[in-house]
């Protein structure tokens, strides 16, 4: 594996600056400054605080049932009717008043979507259809399997309920079990009363959710603004098609990035390409009408990597410089100046290193949590002031990375409790796992019997190990014995299920 820079940025001239800039202190990119990193569970912390600040004010919208998959919901879902809306029948068969056995209503039957039929008296029955409104009167509903007809005879006992013996030629229905009042009849609000919440704030559009929508009355649904992000992939070394040549490589994160964005949640304004070239950085950024800015490379302390400058002139507010996780120790993450337009507007940028793995990294580090706290509904009461990270500094004896803070949400073969976003889950690890002296390492893996298999292709240059893998195991600094449990992140796509071998020269 490549060794990483361990600086995270181009080296800015003393700690940040006290006075205030555009959006308030700036933690510059100014020459002969020295980089603090942040611990990995500190850093996705920060993430989402920037999110939950920068989504106070953010208005939701009504969309039609047919646009609203996958969306989040911005309030609970209420039922706007009872559910069902009146008594229906459960089965097809016989909807009967009274003890048996009953005077068939010949001629008619009820059906699903017409109106009632007049009531039944005490020993009647009429055929019915499942969905279809019981007729007053309606003691149960006979399943047609569980009974039979046949024509009544002038002779026979009197009926027990009219007193009167059966007339000749009449249909007679009988059960061929016992009738328990009430079965098979689906009562006005079983499943839900008008009013009731159905489901909370927060919940993301599925199929059924769109059907329990439009069974409860909804013909669009109130739903949080996706957030709109912007990917910029700085490097002049960068090929768009065709086969690497002459110094020059393929652009693995421009395709990639997008798509994953997306699968996170966001909605993906466009991809461009920059170069390495500062002044079109900063009017990218100073320009993009995104509520988050991904940038690729230019990070670290390389002649061409502009970011930390730009960043600076822009009046931005580095919140995170640098996270002590391998690969991706150099990325990012800064408050951007307010859009004079939209004052209110809070806008981010995230900033990746370009190799492909620690891009991932720095994705799942600091992109994923930020989009998932800015697509959570709001507070019921609006604080004062949202909360946002405070600015980063340089502490003068930087803490040694802590255990992860993260919720532990097991979960059965390994899927976490939201298919977009990377939530950790506890899983023993197989064999070995090689640690950084100091850093967290994200390590791919796959799932195999209950255990997570780390994966051989794990260079921060490699997207081979994350192509294959189910997640990114969180390996602490000092490594990982075979059997002891860590946290994986899931990735926001579905496991490969045994598509990859356990066993092989691509893994470890």
């Amino acid at each position: 594996m490549a060794p990483e820079p361990t600086a995270a940025g181009p080296g800015p001239a003393g700690p940040a600056a006290d006075a205030p800039g555009p959006t308030g202190p700036t933690g510059g990119a100014k020459a002969g400054h020295v980089h603090r990193a942040t611990a990995w569970p500190e850093a996705r912390a920060a993430a989402r605080r920037a999110g939950a600040g920068a989504r106070v004010g953010r208005k939701p919208s009504g969309l039609p049932l047919g646009e609203a998959l996958g969306r989040v919901l911005a309030g609970p879902l209420t039922a706007l009717a009872d559910l069902p809306s009146f008594d229906t029948s459960a089965m097809d068969g016989w909807a009967v008043a009274g003890p048996g056995p009953w005077h068939v209503r010949e001629g008619t039957a009820v059906l699903a979507g017409h109106v009632p039929a007049a009531a039944l008296a005490a020993g009647e029955a009429v055929r019915i259809a499942t969905g279809a409104p019981v007729p007053p009167g309606t003691t149960a509903v006979l399943r047609a399997e569980h009974s039979r007809t046949e024509r009544s005879r002038t002779e026979g006992p009197e009926h027990p309920c009219t007193d009167e013996p059966p007339h000749d030629g009449r249909l007679l229905l009988r059960a061929l079990r016992e009738v328990v009042a009430g079965q098979d009849i689906r009562p006005r609000g079983q499943e839900c009363r008008s009013g009731d919440e159905l489901l909370p704030a927060g919940t993301t559009v599925t199929p059924a959710v769109l059907g329990l929508a439009a069974a409860a009355g909804y013909d669009e649904l109130p739903v949080l603004p996706r957030p709109r992000v912007e990917v910029l992939v700085l490097g002049d070394e960068l090929l768009t098609a065709g086969l690497p040549r002459e110094g020059l490589i393929r652009d693995a994160l421009g395709p990639m990035l997008g798509p994953w964005l997306a699968a996170l949640g966001a909605d993906v304004l466009d991809t461009r390409r920059i170069g390495d070239d500062a002044e079109a950085l900063y009017a990218a950024v100073t320009g993009s009408a995104a509520d988050l800015v991904v940038t690729t490379g230019g990070t670290a302390a390389g002649p061409v990597d502009h970011v930390h400058r730009v960043l600076d002139e822009a009046g931005a507010v580095l919140l995170v410089d640098g996270v002590k996780v391998r690969p991706g120790h150099p990325m990012l993450l800064a408050r951007l100046g307010a859009d004079p337009a939209r004052p209110q507007h809070v806008r981010h940028l995230v900033g990746l290193p370009g190799n492909p793995l620690a891009a991932v990294s720095g994705l799942l580090t600091l992109a994923a949590p930020l989009l998932e706290a800015l697509t959570k509904p709001e507070p019921a009461t609006k604080p004062e002031h949202p909360a946002e990270p405070e600015p980063f500094t340089a502490p003068e004896h930087p803490a040694e990375p802590e255990p992860s803070a993260e919720p532990r949400t097991p979960a059965e073969g390994g899927a976490g409790t939201d298919p977009r976003t990377p939530v950790p889950y506890r899983v023993p690890v197989r064999d070995e796992v090689h640690g950084h002296p100091h850093d967290t390492r994200l390590v791919p893996v796959v799932r195999r019997s209950g255990s997570a298999v780390p994966l051989r292709y794990n260079g921060p240059a490699m997207l081979r190990g994350i192509a294959a893998a189910d997640g990114l195991a969180v390996v602490p600094p000092g490594g990982a014995r075979p059997g002891q449990e860590l946290d994986v992140l899931d990735l926001p796509w579905p496991p490969t299920a045994g598509a990859v071998p356990a066993q092989g020269a691509c893994f470890t």
